[in-house]
């Protein structure tokens, strides 16, 4: 898509009725605003008043916005933006830099009638305020509904701007945080941000019937001795079938091949209270020769599959018995998982993983 910019009408007063300090916030350094004046209609000077960056454009309806329609949690208050005075004079604010133009708010249109600001580059508040309030006004005019708007981490300090117009965190980032606004005075329809997070867990176990366990160095087992499969997250952009050997490998040092996807797991409230999907992976071992992971693991082992049953943890903890079970049907041959198959999209030329159950298609089918 390709990028746009605006450069938009804002409702002030005549330049004799704007403080000096109004501005010099208006005029970083380095930066020349022109200021090009066009008188609409005349105004009475004992009624106009000098509108500070602060001030809001108008607004259709002064019932607040909030996610959902609703205020979003964490009691973040979305004002509606305030009504116009009636100043009836409007002025075209542009900036240049050494006589050369800089585009302000650059963003492209997304698919669902809505606007992505993507802010790159240094900005003054006072100006980022100013093409703000115009950018929002202009676009409800255009009758454009979301409003996205995504500041790297550099430009922290336009945060508290964003949030004085109403705008609300959807997501963050290691890098950025990305805010939301809906301007229609209607129920917004934005998607939420991302509620789940993927871990793997791997049963593999070699030609004796040992299956490869672990101990950790952190978390709920620590101490305790107790033996587990190796676990993790699938890091962004990873494949859940590249992150469980991954994770084996990181751990253990074992090199293996993924084979299927034996059962999945979900829960809620597990991390910061999102959602979790835990997928059960069968791997087949390539190497045995194990290196631990010292950071991480307390001690890595190959051990009798039977000896590892015994662990009164095993007993007690369902999921853990439960695969068990599913990895030890599946060596058996009484067990079909999911294998995945690479798939094209109608509307992309990215390819996909598509996890399925072959043995019983193929049986189907044929």
């Amino acid at each position: 898509m390709a990028a746009h910019s605006l450069s938009l009408y804002l409702p002030v007063v005549t330049r004799s009725l704007v403080p000096l300090a109004f501005r010099h916030l208006l005029l970083p350094h380095r930066l020349r605003l022109r200021l090009r004046l066009r008188l609409v209609s005349a105004v009475s000077p004992s009624r106009a008043r000098p509108l500070g960056l602060g001030a809001r454009p108008p607004r259709p309806h002064a019932a607040p916005l909030g996610y959902g329609g609703r205020r979003p949690s964490g009691g973040l208050d979305h004002r509606a933006m305030s009504s116009s005075t009636n100043s009836t004079v409007a002025t075209e604010l542009s900036v240049s830099e050494n006589s050369r133009e800089i585009e302000p708010l650059p963003f492209v249109n997304d698919k669902h009638g809505g606007v992505i600001i993507e802010m790159k580059t240094p900005m003054d508040p006072g100006v980022f305020s100013a093409y703000l309030k115009a950018a929002l006004a202009k676009w409800r005019e255009q009758g454009i509904r979301g409003v996205w708007i995504k500041l790297p981490i550099t430009l922290s300090n336009l945060i508290p701007t964003v949030v004085e117009e109403g705008f609300w965190y959807h997501h963050a980032e290691e890098t950025y945080l990305m805010l939301a606004y809906w301007l229609p005075n209607t129920t917004h329809t934005l998607p939420v941000n991302a509620t789940h997070r993927v871990g793997v867990g791997a049963f593999i176990m070699n030609d004796k019937r040992e299956v490869l366990v672990v101990q950790e160095k952190s978390g709920v087992l620590r101490g305790l001795g107790v033996w587990k499969f190796p676990t993790g997250v699938v890091e962004p952009g990873e494949d859940i079938n590249v992150g469980a050997i991954r994770e084996v490998k990181e751990e253990t040092g074992i090199d293996a091949e993924f084979v299927e996807v034996l059962a999945f797991r979900q829960s809620h409230k597990a991390f910061f209270d999102k959602s979790d999907l835990f997928f059960v992976c069968l791997l087949r071992p390539l190497s045995y020769d194990i290196t631990k992971q010292d950071s991480e693991i307390e001690a890595c082992q190959w051990m009798p599959v039977e000896e590892f049953a015994a662990q009164p943890f095993v007993q007690k903890h369902e999921l853990v018995k439960y695969i068990l079970e599913v990895g030890l049907a599946k060596v058996d041959k009484k067990y079909a998982g999911f294998s995945p198959i690479s798939i094209k999209s109608a509307f992309t030329d990215k390819l996909s993983l598509f996890y399925m159950n072959r043995r019983d298609l193929d049986k189907a089918s044929g």
